[in-house]
C-alpha cells in the first residue's frame, strides 16, 4: 500500500512531452503507454508551457550534475590518454 514515490529525470519528462506534442494520440493513451498516471503528464506539460518558470525544477540532486560531469571528464581523459598511446607509438617506430 505504501508505494514510493517515482522520480522520473528531466529528460525523460522532456522526451514524453514531446511524444504528446508530436503525436494525434490523447495524452491518455501516451501516458497509459509510458506507465504513467495521465495526470502526471498533464502537469508535466502545464509545467513546460510557462515560459516565466524553469520546466521540471524537480528537488535536484546535486549528484546527478556530479556523475554527468564525471562523465565528460572521463571521456576527456582517456581522449588525451589514447593521443599519447598513438603519439608515443608513432616516435617508437621513427629510426634515430
Amino acid at each position: 500500500m505504501n508505494n514510493p514515490r517515482r522520480q522520473y529525470s528531466q529528460d525523460y519528462k522532456q522526451e514524453a512531452v514531446a511524444l504528446v506534442r508530436q503525436s494525434k494520440e490523447p495524452v491518455s493513451q501516451i501516458a497509459h503507454n509510458l506507465g504513467i498516471n495521465d495526470s502526471v503528464l498533464r502537469r508535466w506539460l502545464k509545467e513546460q508551457s510557462d515560459p516565466t518558470k524553469k520546466a521540471f525544477p524537480g528537488q535536484g540532486n546535486p549528484r546527478d550534475e556530479e556523475v554527468i560531469r564525471l562523465k565528460r571528464e572521463l571521456a576527456e581523459v582517456r581522449r588525451e590518454r589514447d593521443f599519447l598511446r598513438e603519439a608515443a607509438a608513432y616516435f617508437a617506430k621513427q629510426p634515430k
